[in-house]
């Protein structure tokens, strides 16, 4: 298991092969608090006090995916935005989708208990 601290120096890279099993995907998310994993997802709601303040955390996060090339899919509506990151080239959940978590948690300060 790597820790949320090893987790923000990795970079994410081109991967093949099969996605995560459920216990290792599992052990990991014991290093982000927060997260769940939802079907082949690994997702997280982040609550904001206003449309703006939740716009401006899309745009970091799309900036984020784009230097990662790990692009997730966001849900976003006014206060709320889900972000849920899955690798295709595996299949479903990867080891680069534990690093782009980590590194949007980073973006926020948010507790993982503020969370829908």
């Amino acid at each position: 298991m790597l820790t949320r601290a090893d987790l923000l120096k990795r970079r994410c890279r081109h991967l093949d092969g099969p996605p995560m099993q459920d216990a290792a995907i599992a052990a990991q998310l014991s290093a982000l608090p927060g997260w769940r994993q939802d079907g082949g997802f690994l997702r997280r709601d982040f609550r904001f006090a206003d449309f703006a303040s939740t716009i401006a955390f899309v745009n970091a996060v799309a900036r984020l995916a784009d230097d990662e090339d790990h692009h997730p899919e966001l849900h976003v509506g006014y206060g709320r935005c889900a972000v849920a990151f899955n690798t295709h080239s595996v299949g479903g959940i990867s080891e680069n989708d534990f690093i782009c978590a980590a590194k949007v948690d980073a973006l926020t300060r948010q507790p993982p208990d503020a969370q829908e």
